[in-house]
């Protein structure tokens, strides 16, 4: 992977380098592509276990409750997610879902529930899962339909969540639900949900043309106890957003590791592929398409990291630079596929292929955790509220 070169900018430090080098070594010898899993649900889970036993996991919670750091680097998340991805798409999957679905818990849960779940997610022990969207309540998550009513000691959920990433399989659910203090998001508490609650079923298993464990969750009476309630009422759209601010900028990540691997597949088939007496790579449409591919996986890779270190280092939200570098990550990996598909002909197409299961793998990242035209309304927000702030003096 032409990437190491990436470790010497000033977004890291010796030991995010320290980091991926051991990780490197790590996947060299537990990680092996061996293409799509026939049983994806045991797959995922025996990855997460050997995630948590590798101490790879530790980098999803904080230091406190078992964690590698004091609080989540986002840095760190996003080397992870790159060279994880690179290596393996349900890999990248079972680490991601392990920070995302339990990142709630960390940002506004009680020292009881933080005790009681982050050391096991961080261990591998138990898998997580993050229940937001619903069948009418994606990008607008102030459409949330789905109720808590308090009654005594507990709450009573009722309705649908969809689309939920280890959805059947995870041990417990971080569920945002209308409690009603306020009309549209102002309304919305998030609950620790554990998977063997009553009332809580598992309604449809959803495939997709990337195998990962997805499901559609139904609540019906679902009575959790009041103290599994994260933060305080109709705080759950904060919450919410606040785990999404810094789990999507690994899901660009995720989209750069996709990318150089197709790189990496392209450049090999180049080098390799011999037609009309010289090989692939010798001819100039070959080297532009190339070229095309590398720009774009640099500009990638400089918006991810930018966005990262702005989050960890300069400690603000960083909405616009997350979303130019969801945006641009995910779109550009798509192109670089793509084109590396194009470039092994017939055998690109073939099912088992590396450059076939990325194409497949990159196309829903585009979409989960803000699609593109999302991440497009918020970069023309954020700029146009900045201009607003601080408007220049035109002459």
């Amino acid at each position: 992977m032409i990437e190491q070169d990436c470790l010497a900018w000033p977004f890291f430090d010796d030991s995010h380098r320290e980091l991926k080098r051991k990780l490197s070594a790590w996947t060299d010898k537990h990680l092996h592509d061996a293409g799509h899993a026939p049983d994806v649900d045991q797959a995922c889970i025996a990855l997460v276990a050997e995630l948590g036993e590798g101490g790879w996991l530790r980098y999803a919670v904080p230091k406190a409750y078992g964690g590698a750091r004091e609080a989540i680097d986002v840095r760190s998340l996003c080397l992870l997610r790159e060279h994880l991805a690179s290596r393996s798409g349900l890999a990248d999957f079972a680490f991601a879902m392990q920070g995302l679905g339990s990142g709630a818990i960390s940002l506004a849960g009680s020292e009881a529930i933080k005790q009681k779940y982050l050391p096991q997610v961080a261990a591998g022990r138990l898998l997580a899962a993050f229940a937001l969207s619903e069948p009418d309540a994606g990008s607008d998550v102030g459409a949330i339909a789905t109720t808590a009513r308090r009654d005594g000691a507990h709450y009573v959920l009722d309705g649908e969540k969809t689309w939920i990433s280890n959805g059947g399989i995870a041990g417990f659910y971080c569920v945002f639900a209308r409690t009603g203090e306020a009309p549209g998001s102002r309304g919305i508490s998030a609950f620790v949900v554990d998977a063997d609650t009553e009332g809580l079923e598992i309604a449809e298993r959803i495939d997709t043309i990337a195998p990962h464990p997805l499901a559609t969750l139904r609540f019906s009476g679902c009575r959790v106890p009041a103290a599994q309630m994260l933060g305080q009422p109709g705080s759950g759209f904060k919450t919410a957003m606040q785990t999404l601010d810094i789990f999507r900028t690994s899901v660009a990540a995720a989209a750069l590791g996709f990318a150089r691997r197709a790189l990496d597949e392209a450049l090999s088939r180049s080098v390799s592929r011999r037609m009309f007496g010289q090989v692939l790579g010798d001819f100039q449409l070959t080297q532009a398409a190339l070229a095309d591919m590398a720009t774009g996986i640099d500009t990638s890779a400089l918006l991810t990291y930018r966005a990262a270190w702005s989050r960890d280092c300069q400690g603000s939200r960083a909405t616009r630079e997350v979303a130019m570098a969801k945006m641009v990550a995910t779109e550009t990996a798509q192109q670089v596929i793509d084109r590396a598909v194009q470039l092994f002909g017939g055998l690109g197409v073939k099912s088992g292929m590396a450059v076939e299961r990325l194409y497949r793998e990159i196309r829903a990242l585009r979409i989960y955790e803000g699609a593109t035209e999302v991440q497009k309304l918020i970069i023309g927000r954020e700029t146009l509220n900045a201009f607003r702030a601080a408007p220049p003096t035109l002459t």
